[in-house]
């Protein structure tokens, strides 16, 4: 289907398929960090609802955008999954006004170094990212399976007949569908897998509509709402590092869409996208949320629904601020059965994963160098994912940063490509050229057909 003919009804339904493949990894965040914290019911509706509310409006940064902020290609934004931890371990070391504190100064951080790190993009060539990438895909593919098993491994449940049916029924549902749908159905594959799969999960007594009926019908975000922040150091230098982890996670993606949609990616499309992060970041804490950043697992959407406007981008975004402010309606995404979103999850990051692959397929790994970089990389990176206990004797702060499997690959592909390739030709990784100068203008001219 050409982009062209994407219409405003079809573009919203893709947006809604966006919403559903992030929506429980954001929900999971607060709902983690608040339970740990002890949050009163109360608490925890606000955080949750206010949670979705700036999902909405931190992806609105980057896909509308303008000449000072945003990346403007088709990226969701959502909670830092890898903020869990740190921010747990600041609210309880302190209390959670010094948390919002660190959040804050952490989003303006990543503002101020926007430019400078947006320079960096040479350390980031086809044999980094595509390492990077592929570490992404393959480090989330346990979280699908522990979905797929039922979400909570400690449960009788988990791994059961029935879960496994409707997980596997979901994976089946959405291949059918990518394989012998055409046009606009095939692009909504992973939507009609989650719905499908939901209803046989419902007939199976795995849906409950508890949290429907228990939440409200309307909410409005508030400014500090859990009181005035507190600026500490030792928080505050954590939430950067974390920051920091975050944006190079980001640097994957954005170069991963890059690829996926056909437009080269400059260090002033970087450095937008940086901002729009930080503008975010400093968003999560002044509203009492968490720190943002790009999800991965939208990647493997784009890729899988051949949708490649940030149409349907710009449509999730606002129906993020919508659910944000309509507890009720924003609760019925949380009903999907964990096996279901583990099916879709498997699909969505193994597709992930083999988009990292195809970009490792433009390096020389007849140059052993190479291979020795990605090799390396890509192997710490899962390592960790898979024991991370092999950190616990490192301090507390170190081990925040080192159990972080795409942070150690990032670390790994881009040292080790330092000191085997420091002499690639410049012409290999352009700042910039006439080539893509016209490449950077045809894509700013598509961008207003969005």
């Amino acid at each position: 289907m050409k982009q062209s003919e994407l219409s405003a009804p079809k573009a919203a339904v893709l947006g809604i398929q966006h919403l559903l493949a992030m929506y429980s990894g954001s929900v999971l965040v607060p709902i983690l960090i608040g339970s740990a914290l002890h949050f009163s019911s109360e608490q925890m509706t606000y955080l949750v609802s206010i949670d979705i509310f700036m999902c909405g409006i931190a992806t609105a940064l980057q896909v509308f955008g303008n000449k000072f902020f945003g990346i403007r290609l088709p990226v969701v934004l959502g909670c830092a999954v890898q903020a869990v931890a740190p921010l747990i371990m600041i609210g309880q070391k302190f209390d959670i006004q010094t948390m919002y504190g660190a959040i804050i100064a952490a989003g303006v951080f990543v503002f101020l170094i926007a430019g400078p790190f947006a320079k960096l993009r040479r350390l980031f060539p086809p044999l980094v990212t595509g390492s990077l990438i592929t570490v992404i895909g393959l480090s989330l593919i346990p979280v699908a399976f522990q979905n797929l098993g039922g979400g909570n491994v400690a449960a009788k449940s988990f791994g059961s007949g029935a879960n496994l049916i409707v997980g596997m029924f979901t994976v089946l549902l959405i291949l059918a569908f990518n394989v012998w749908g055409k046009g606009f159905v095939r692009s909504i594959a992973i939507l009609i897998g989650l719905i499908g799969g939901s209803v046989l999960g419902g007939l199976m007594g795995m849906v409950s509509f508890r949290p429907v009926i228990e939440a409200s019908w309307f909410h409005v975000p508030t400014p500090f709402y859990f009181g005035v922040p507190h600026f500490e150091w030792s928080s505050i230098l954590t939430m950067i590092l974390i920051s920091l982890t975050s944006m190079v996670e980001s640097t994957g993606v954005f170069f991963a869409l890059g690829d996926v949609v056909d437009r080269k990616i400059e260090s002033a499309d970087l450095k937008k996208g940086y901002r729009a992060e930080g503008l975010a970041v400093m968003l999560g804490g002044i509203f009492n949320t968490f720190p943002y950043t790009t999800f991965s697992q939208n990647v493997g959407l784009v890729q899988l629904s051949g949708i490649k406007t940030r149409k349907p981008v710009m449509f999730s975004a606002m129906f993020l601020v919508l659910l944000g402010l309509l507890p009720k309606i924003g609760a019925l995404a949380t009903i999907i059965p964990n096996p279901v979103l583990g099916g879709a999850m498997l699909v969505m990051f193994g597709m992930v994963a083999v988009q990292g692959i195809r970009m490792l397929q433009e390096v020389d790994f007849h140059d052993d160098k190479n291979l020795l970089v990605a090799a390396i990389s890509i192997g710490l990176g899962l390592g960790v994912t898979v024991q991370p206990q092999i950190v616990q004797a490192l301090p507390k702060t170190l081990q925040l940063l080192f159990s972080s499997g795409i942070l150690l690959a990032s670390v790994s592909a881009v040292g080790l490509n330092l000191l085997f390739n420091a002499k690639t030709p410049p012409a290999e990784l352009p700042e910039s050229d006439g080539l893509n100068e016209q490449a950077g203008a045809q894509a700013r001219k598509g961008d207003k057909h969005d």
